[in-house]
């Protein structure tokens, strides 16, 4: 799964928000993955992880010793890190999100997965520009998962 649903879900996910956002297909440029991998990356869920020590959040904190559920996607929504977080901007330095993860729990497989979504969505842009989306978003789905973020598919017309 790792390598395959992954990049098969980020370069997905990555086609829609360009498609939702035309506009932005204009300033698509190499670093454009890093951006795709904090608006809508394909991990929703981290792995099962425990607190080895008190952890604080916010207001909270979680005992060490506990069960702890990490979402990527929101973690990469942080206003507090990134400014209009909700919004896709391929202008972005995008630096810093955790889509893959952080620390001893970093993806090793990154390098590849970048290069494998840059080269997939150049080509495809490259080679169909007036692609559009051939769906109302609203009737897209989603897959029902905790750990992949994807659709089940992505109607798209080619031009």
């Amino acid at each position: 799964m790792a390598g395959h649903e992954t990049t098969v879900n980020l370069i997905g996910n990555s086609v829609l928000a360009l498609l939702s956002d035309p506009g932005q297909m204009a300033a698509l440029l190499p670093g454009a993955v890093e951006e795709f991998l904090r608006y809508d990356g394909p991990i929703n869920i981290a792995t099962v992880r425990f607190t080895t020590a008190p952890v604080p959040v916010g207001d909270v904190e979680i005992p060490a010793g506990e069960f702890v559920m990490i979402s990527l996607l929101a973690a990469n929504r942080d206003a507090d890190r990134f400014p209009d977080p909700d919004l896709l901007d391929l202008t972005r330095p995008a630096a810093g999100h955790l889509a893959f993860g952080h620390g001893i729990h970093h993806c090793l497989g990154a390098p590849l997965a970048r290069l494998e979504a840059e080269i997939a969505l150049g080509r495809l842009l490259d080679r169909f520009p007036a692609m559009t989306l051939d769906a109302d978003p609203a009737d897209l789905r989603w897959r029902d998962s905790t750990l992949i973020h994807g659709l089940h598919g992505l109607p798209v017309r080619l031009a």
